[in-house]
């Protein structure tokens, strides 16, 4: 928007819109352009409904499958203390080798429901926002990245800058949270070193879960404000000038200056071969000035008499003047020019209730020429 000011004695200000002539991006992107940017993998997605929900069902299966866990947990301490009793065979390569396995084994087992639960979240939630549509586009190396002063442009950007304060507002209320959790359960902490090992561990893994699940309720309102600013931003991003908008429809629809052009010389050479048709003709009916239709009749054919060519005003001149150079028999009937010009198309045979009409044309001309 540009502000313009006359200095004299009736100032006045004039608003200008200039944003059609400077290219400014004020258009809603197009499906063609959405489409595009998500064919790269440009989409409004926020990482933080994946969180959230991760946190939570997270958090819930470990209070379920806490139990489970547990056993496995204490299995695998059993297990150890018993190579207290042979130091000796710990020393074995092999036997290293196959505790290690064994090891690893078990984390697998321990960890492996909570991993394989945030896997199928993430994916899910992911899909939930943007459906499915995998593409390695965004893994392709973008040479702009090395480049410092893009980085460094970037680094400053106004995504950038929100992204900083949603993570300091989230740090802050992370700590808040926390904090409320933990002050109610401060005298049970104190009194754990007084509870038997089985008991602080359920009561340290109880406060850690429902720690974990309030921190989950708070990323949900934290991901749908993100979720909300993720898909302005996006837009926002897709944004497309007038020219733009232009520009894209030529390249679906065509230049329409092309295209016209186009048009225009398939008329004409439609033209050039209906008025090569005309020498053939048996006979050319007026109105007399604005219609002319030519006619032509193939006795040794079954069928009716077919249009060759038909033409109004300056064309239906143009058809009487090839038919008298080629000493076509031009025939004035009025009703009957006017009714063939509207009714049928070139190269057509005319239809049944115009027989009749036809038919005599076609006698008179045929007895002129002596063909009957």
């Amino acid at each position: 928007m540009i502000i313009s000011k006359i200095n004299d004695k009736n100032s006045f200000y004039i608003d200008i819109n200039l944003s059609f002539f400077n290219g400014e991006k004020t258009e809603k992107p197009t499906p063609r352009k959405k489409q595009k940017a998500r064919s790269e993998g440009q989409v409004a997605i926020s990482k933080e409904i994946a969180t959230a929900i991760t946190l939570i069902l997270g958090f819930l299966s470990l209070k379920i499958l806490g139990k489970y866990m547990y056993k496995q947990i204490a299995s695998v301490m059993n297990f150890n203390f018993t190579l207290i009793e042979d130091a000796n065979k710990i020393i074995s390569e092999d036997y290293l080798l196959d505790l290690f396995i064994y090891m690893i084994l078990r984390c697998i087992i321990i960890a492996g429901p909570i991993c394989i639960v945030a896997m199928i979240i993430g994916i899910v939630t992911n899909i939930l926002q943007v459906g499915w549509h995998p593409t390695t586009k965004p893994l392709q190396p973008k040479f702009d990245a090395f480049n410092p002063a893009t980085g460094f442009k970037r680094l400053f950007s106004f995504k950038q800058i929100v992204d900083a304060i949603i993570s300091i507002i989230k740090i802050i209320f992370l700590i808040i949270v926390i904090y409320n959790a933990v002050k109610g359960e401060v005298h049970q902490i104190v009194n754990i070193v007084y509870m038997d090992l089985f008991s602080a561990v359920i009561y340290i893994c109880n406060l850690c879960v429902d720690i974990g699940l309030k921190v989950g309720y708070f990323f949900i309102i934290i991901a749908i404000i993100d979720f909300a600013y993720q898909r302005y931003s996006h837009t926002k991003k897709l944004r497309m000038s007038k020219q733009e908008i232009k520009d894209e429809y030529k390249q679906i629809e065509g230049d329409p200056t092309i295209k016209g052009k186009i048009r225009q010389k398939m008329r004409e050479s439609s033209l050039r071969r209906m008025m090569q048709e005309v020498p053939g003709a048996d006979v050319v009916i007026t109105n007399p000035t604005h219609f002319a239709v030519a006619i032509k009749y193939d006795r040794e054919k079954e069928g009716a008499p077919i249009v060759l060519a038909k033409g109004v005003d300056h064309l239906a001149q143009k058809i009487k003047d090839v038919a008298k150079e080629n000493k076509v028999e031009i025939v004035e009937n009025k009703p009957l020019a006017r009714a063939l010009y509207s009714s049928v198309d070139v190269g057509k045979e005319i239809p049944p209730e115009l027989y009749q009409a036809v038919a005599e044309v076609l006698a008179f001309v045929y007895k002129l020429k002596n063909m009957i």
